[in-house]
């Protein structure tokens, strides 16, 4: 791109940012929702423009998203009298299938290939960050139904952000794939169980309501997904362009329409949640590593299983949160932790990018 065009952007986000300040001090917020909107779509448009930052813009276009949820929650939460709530589920299945529709019968069958890489990965999973989340609804004093959705997030399991992280961080992509695919499809049984078992204190848990919510809104797209590529994949290749795109605008939407959801609760709560968010996070990277760094997993799949750990499927968690009522406050939790996650996952994958692997020539960027 031209560099004077691409200054362009840079500037805008300057001035809205600046007016954006004015606004808010001189007391005119009924303005300063569009202002900051318009602000992080021009930083989201600047960062496009840069090879290490353009990993960040699509975060930053959710936060675009959030401010207008933040400021103007109404036209975010019904348009006469449809509630957009009511898009969740089926935004999430249509995600689910894309994540379907991008795997094949050999990401299962690398199961029997790297059978201790998986394993360990779904062990580590499905421990450190149900506890880890268990622990900080303890240390941190939460609402019942927030702290219930700080689990949540904890007992899911990872999503295709994780394997996108893998890439950049050229970590083990085979073993990340096949690490999502069997978590996700544990998921049914393994996380209503760490529900009712960890956050049955705080909220009512029905452990077969639960998962045949998970059964709707992940085995069925995903296995629809699934017979979609082995069949038909050939004759509709532009799905595979098409079926990201969708995911991420869907991803961003449901973000949106939780946060609007959530507002007030989201304005009391705000700070703690994003430590205690963070702090689940970076915990799950740190842990996941060590340990497997500990049970003697290769650097590679080391790296790949921290990514795996710390990356959860937020938007699962969000459709859950939905289907128990509780968007507004169980939901509140998984709409922070998803853009959080882009940040520090693209921030890891890059950074481990330029480190070399033991045994492997360190791969400078082209």
């Amino acid at each position: 791109m031209n560099k004077g065009l691409s200054r362009i952007p840079a500037l805008a986000a300057g001035i809205f940012l600046i007016l954006y300040i004015i606004i808010s001090v001189t007391g005119y917020h009924q303005y300063a929702g569009w202002l900051l909107m318009g602000f992080f779509i021009c930083l989201a448009l600047t960062f496009r423009t840069h090879e290490i930052l353009k990993g960040y813009a699509y975060t930053i276009m959710i936060f675009s998203a959030v401010s207008v949820s933040m400021y103007y929650p109404e036209y975010l939460t019904s348009i006469g009298d449809f509630k957009l709530a009511s898009l969740i589920v089926p935004l999430l299945q249509i995600i689910m299938f894309g994540m379907g529709a991008a795997l094949s019968w050999r990401d299962f069958a690398r199961v029997l290939q790297m059978p201790k890489g998986v394993l360990i990965g779904v062990i580590c999973q499905f421990t450190i960050m149900p506890f880890v989340g268990y622990g900080l609804t303890k240390v941190f004093s939460l609402e019942p139904e927030i702290a219930a959705g700080v689990i949540l997030v904890g007992c899911s399991p990872s999503g295709m952000a994780s394997n996108v992280v893998a890439y950049l961080a050229r970590a083990n992509l085979a073993l990340s794939v096949t690490l999502t695919a069997v978590a996700t499809l544990l998921a049914p049984l393994i996380t209503p169980f760490y529900m009712e078992w960890l956050a049955g204190e705080y909220v009512a848990i029905d452990f077969w309501s639960m998962m045949w919510d998970i059964i709707k809104i992940i085995v069925f797209p995903v296995g629809a997904g699934l017979l979609f590529n082995h069949f038909f994949n050939h004759r509709f290749k532009m799905l595979k362009t098409i079926l990201p795109l969708v995911s991420m605008i869907s991803i961003g939407v449901i973000i949106a329409i939780i946060t609007a959801a959530g507002r007030d609760s989201l304005l009391d709560v705000g700070l703690i949640l994003i430590v205690i968010v963070l702090t689940h996070n970076i915990s799950g990277y740190i842990l996941g590593y060590w340990l497997s760094r500990a049970l003697g997993m290769p650097e590679k799949d080391c790296r790949t299983i921290a990514i795996e750990v710390g990356l959860q499927n937020g938007g699962l968690a969000s459709g859950l949160a939905k289907a128990m009522g509780k968007l507004a406050t169980v939901g509140l939790a998984p709409a922070v932790f998803g853009p959080m996650m882009n940040i520090t996952g693209s921030t890891l994958g890059l950074w481990w990018r330029t480190k070399p692997i033991p045994g492997e020539e360190a791969e400078t960027e082209g």
